[in-house]
């Protein structure tokens, strides 16, 4: 049989460098959905807006098992007071939850990651939603209250309640880069942290990080 000569050194090195290049792309799609998908043509966000001082991933010590991808700031930051839907078809804002820790759950109806954690939300407001804490799982996307309201429906949620922004462009206030993003919120309306990408939000580790700002 013949045998192909060996490609030149240099060429060898092309290729293991497409081939990392390759993988790298693979590995990050795996993470989140990010925005501008077919039901949502806002414009990407400047990331550079975005504040560099961010405590590092895993680096705080209730980031850890499920949530280990969870930055916290270093201090509670103010967030945009958005505007949204609530089940009823009225307007509401941020402001409204003041008073209560907010998990600001930010997903689209096309994000398959956010159907596939969308159950652990429902049951980490089973367990532990009340007048000091409530998880608010907001669709940014162009169908509406109907579509947050059909999509909970089909995956069976019991806890959740439907908000969307149906301009889709509230998530860009909040300087959300892909979906889901899940934002955790203080009594006061600031940021704590979040996290990109979907988590098992029912997890003890979860559950903890959450029971520590009550």
């Amino acid at each position: 049989m013949n045998q192909q000569p060996p490609l030149p050194k240099r060429n060898r090195s092309l290729v293991y460098v497409w081939v990392a290049a390759l993988a790298a792309v693979a590995a990050f799609a795996g993470v989140y959905v990010t925005m501008g998908g077919p039901d949502n043509q806002a414009p990407p966000v400047d990331r550079s807006a975005s504040p560099s001082s961010e405590v590092k991933t895993g680096a705080h010590p209730l980031a850890t098992g499920a949530v280990t991808t969870f930055v916290f700031k270093p201090q509670p930051e103010a967030l945009p007071d958005i505007r949204f839907l609530n089940g009823n078809g009225a307007e509401m804002s941020l402001a409204s939850f003041k008073g209560k820790v907010v998990l600001l759950n930010v997903w689209a109806t096309w994000c398959a990651p956010c159907r596939e954690e969308m159950p652990d939300l429902d049951k980490l407001q089973a367990a532990l939603g009340s007048d000091k804490f409530q998880v608010v799982a907001l669709a940014v996307d162009k169908s509406g209250i109907d579509g947050a309201r059909k999509f909970l429906a089909d995956i069976k949620t019991e806890k959740l309640e439907p908000f969307a922004d149906p301009t889709a462009k509230e998530g860009l206030r909040l300087k959300v880069i892909g979906m889901p993003t899940t934002i955790l919120i203080d009594a006061q309306g600031r940021e704590i942290g979040r996290l990109i990408g979907p988590a098992k939000w029912d997890s003890p580790e979860a559950k903890r990080l959450i029971e520590a700002q009550l």
